[in-house]
């Protein structure tokens, strides 16, 4: 890992087996990971481009799910796993998950004939804005611009003038992150509104009703200052799925039982992760010149310790094939 200035000044560089035995960054690109696990599913079980319209109690057995293109669907069992803006978590209940005061430009370069960059994470901190980046694959590299704003802004589509926008906010920058942006394909580039919703203890619903439960960013979405949004999802789904053979399995407990058992048993990992994202993400977003100045010159040269920062990824979920 190494960690620069906007002016690409090296403030720290980082060996993950040298700070923490224990540490590895993995970076894999979102469409290579839904693939794989897709691929992994019997033939014709997914229907994809599927958006929920509408979810109702059918009666004390089933729900009925309505998409968009009105298809109807009634089934006994729901996994809302529908992200950020889940229709299922709102039927729940849930809030809206808030803005956090910053958005971020997100793209993916692309090098066909191999990119030069070396299999390290790369850190640029700013004033009100931070950027990085870190190859995904042998032509392709991930990349990230979070910048401070009063508010979410209008929703662009417009993909060349996103990129535009994200080039105007680092346009004084290392050079290496430029030249990742501009080739990044116009279609790979997305801005985003920062949003979080921290799940109170005695306040918010619980992770199920019934036989109706969350996972994932539809029921505890986090700001990504962690990097812990995707592998939340992939431990619930992982906890869940353990959950429910067991029910099934020995007969001893019903699905409620086990839906209930998943919400108790995560909500003491995601609610403190995401509340640390958000707190991190905030610190990381200083913008008052003195202050990023300390930071730069103190705290990431000094007292930074790549262990305790990265403890939060620790987690067993033991070995698979038990499920």
């Amino acid at each position: 890992m190494v960690v620069k200035s906007e002016d690409g000044r090296e403030l720290r560089s980082f060996r993950f087996k040298d700070e923490d035995e224990s540490q590895e960054v993995r970076a894999v690109e979102r469409r290579i990971l839904l693939e794989t696990l897709a691929n992994q599913l019997p033939p014709d079980v997914i229907t994809f481009s599927a958006k929920l319209a509408k979810i109702e109690r059918k009666d004390s057995k089933e729900m009925m799910l309505e998409l968009t293109d009105g298809t109807k669907i009634s089934t006994k069992i729901v996994i809302g796993c529908d992200g950020i803006r889940s229709p299922i978590a709102k039927w729940m209940g849930f809030s809206e998950p808030k803005y956090v005061g910053h958005c971020a430009f997100r793209g993916l370069g692309f090098y066909p004939d191999g990119q030069p960059y070396e299999p390290k994470v790369n850190y640029i901190y700013g004033r009100g804005v931070r950027a990085g980046f870190v190859p995904v694959s042998p032509t392709k590299v991930y990349w990230f611009v979070c910048f401070n704003s009063s508010t979410a802004g209008p929703k662009i589509t417009d993909t060349l003038v996103l990129k535009r926008q994200a080039l105007d906010v680092v346009g004084n920058w290392p050079s290496e992150l430029l030249n990742i942006i501009n080739n990044s394909p116009d279609d790979t580039v997305i801005r985003t509104p920062l949003v979080d919703r921290w799940l109170w203890p005695g306040i918010s619903p619980p992770a199920s009703a019934g036989k109706v439960v969350l996972v994932g960013d539809a029921w505890h979405p986090m700001t990504p200052n962690l990097g812990q949004g995707a592998c939340c999802a992939l431990e619930d789904a992982v906890i869940l799925a353990r959950k429910l053979a067991g029910a099934i399995r020995t007969g001893s407990g019903s699905v409620e039982d086990a839906f209930r058992s998943y919400g108790s048993e995560r909500w003491p990992r995601v609610f403190p992760l995401t509340v640390r994202a958000n707190l991190v993400g905030s610190l990381l977003q200083w913008d008052n010149p003195a202050v990023c100045s300390v930071r730069n010159n103190v705290i990431i040269p000094k007292l930074v310790r790549l262990g305790p920062i990265l403890e939060h990824t620790n987690f067993d979920c033991e070995p698979l094939y038990q499920i």
